[in-house]
């Protein structure tokens, strides 16, 4: 499967993407929101072997896209959609980008494609993203894709051992179809 825009690919994630992905997500720093940082390789492997879907939309399942630059034919990223119910009308999309990468433009176009193939070819009727608020970056990149936030919950996750709020943003198709007829 795949997705293209003006400078990237977005292809479903392979064990020959392995090494490029642990080489960005490796990176606790930057990656400090994000809930899985890979130890070693092995933990990339185990991770598209038994975490991620082989066929997209399947109820209950995470299906991972890399963005790939066009320019270069670098993994620079990659985009996980939750297919959460067994209506299949709503998804959970979540986004990474290696640091080299951030503040050029590169999220919002993949996100912006996914978002169109999942309103258009799939006929999701909602998207949401899950967020912590102290990542200003992503919820102003969410704003700008049309996303409103929904909800904001105080300390209900628990990661590295302390509990942190989460922000919800989401998306309906008629709000997508408005904000693009009006760009």
């Amino acid at each position: 499967m795949e997705l293209h825009s003006k400078r990237l690919c977005l292809q479903s994630i392979q064990n020959k993407h392995a090494e490029e992905v642990f080489d960005y997500r490796s990176d606790a720093k930057t990656n400090q929101y994000q809930s899985w940082i890979p130890k070693n390789i092995d933990d990339v492997y185990d991770f598209i072997r038994n975490t991620v879907s082989k066929s997209i939309d399947q109820i209950d399942t995470w299906y991972q896209f890399v963005i790939i630059s066009r320019e270069d034919q670098k993994v620079i990223g990659d985009i996980g959609i939750h297919f959460l119910d067994e209506n299949k009308e709503q998804v959970e999309l979540g986004c990474t980008l290696a640091k080299s990468y951030h503040g050029k433009g590169f999220a919002n176009e993949a996100l912006s494609e996914v978002i169109k193939f999942l309103f258009t070819d799939l006929n999701k009727h909602r998207i949401t993203a899950s967020v912590d608020p102290v990542n200003i970056k992503s919820i102003a990149m969410l704003e700008r894709l049309g996303f409103r936030k929904e909800a904001h919950f105080i300390k209900s996750i628990f990661v590295d051992g302390e509990w942190i709020d989460d922000v919800i943003y989401a998306i309906l198709k008629d709000e997508w179809i408005n904000k693009i007829q009006n760009d």
